[in-house]
């Protein structure tokens, strides 16, 4: 008790000028209206900084909540994302399959229609992933087309994917002729254009013009003759003097592959059995 007493007037100076702060206020504030407008102007802009000092706080502390709510929203939305696209993709396949059309060159194979999961046209190499794989029937050694032409051959399969090489490999040659003669060559990319190929070892004797259509020769089971792959675009060069090199213009836009076709030869087996007889 006494300690607060000492403590009383040791201050005293202090309360006494904090009463008469205070009474001095309350007198200017009821003293007119302009006073009190200015104080409660005042007040209202101090109330209002404190308020927003203390909302910024709390706002802070509940970041983490926050942060993963939005975590668990965006992967809610990822998942309903990945379920939209595998539906479109299904609905893509099957408007391609009820609209496709099947020139007689096909009489003899059939179609998994497939969708392209990932396809490179900038490297070297290039290769297209296609979301069948095994599972549906899909076999290394297949060739892939589209509404176009030529694609590709699969050589990689596992149970629900399989990678194609795609006609933008310098490893993919392709058997090919001027449609309307059977003089052959091999079709294969030079890495210069993602729209054009070069069709090389054509015999001299080959008649041809610019703009004439090169379709597959069928000298192989992978695909069957006449399958369209572009139209000469001019001649290069041959140190050969015996053949022709071409400048093939490609019917398929690799930037646009969407839904292809994987080609199914029913006649695969007798042919393999045939070729194995021969060799003996």
């Amino acid at each position: 008790m006494r300690d607060l007493f000492n403590f009383l007037v040791r201050y005293s100076s202090w309360f006494i000028f904090l009463i008469y702060f205070i009474i001095s206020g309350f007198l200017l504030i009821s003293s007119g209206p302009y006073q009190r407008h200015v104080w409660m102007t005042s007040a209202g802009s101090v109330a209002s900084w404190v308020y927003d000092g203390s909302h910024n706080v709390t706002s802070y502390f509940h970041l983490r909540d926050i942060n993963e709510d939005l975590q668990q929203r965006n992967g809610e939305l990822e998942r309903e994302i990945a379920g939209l696209r595998s539906q479109v993709r299904l609905l893509s396949e099957k408007v391609y399959a009820d609209t496709m059309t099947v020139p007689s060159v096909f009489e003899p194979f059939d179609f998994i229609i497939a969708s392209v999961t990932s396809n490179s046209i900038a490297l070297p190499h290039n290769y297209i992933t296609l979301n069948k794989g095994s599972e549906d029937g899909i076999e290394p050694e297949m060739g892939v087309v589209d509404q176009n032409g030529v694609v590709g051959v699969v050589n990689l399969v596992s149970p629900h994917h399989s990678r194609v090489i795609s006609m933008l490999n310098p490893d993919f040659r392709l058997s090919c002729k001027v449609k309307g003669n059977e003089a052959f060559g091999s079709l294969v990319w030079d890495g210069k254009e993602v729209d054009e190929a070069v069709l090389e070892e054509l015999p001299k004797h080959t008649v041809y013009t610019d703009g004439d259509t090169i379709v597959t020769s069928g000298y192989s089971a992978v695909f069957p003759e006449g399958i369209p792959v572009g139209i000469v675009n001019g001649t290069l060069r041959d140190e050969d003097d015996n053949f022709f090199k071409l400048r093939i213009k490609l019917f398929t836009d690799f930037t646009r592959l969407s839904t292809v076709r994987v080609v199914v030869n029913n006649d695969l087996d007798d042919i393999v059995v045939l070729e194995k007889g021969s060799e003996r």
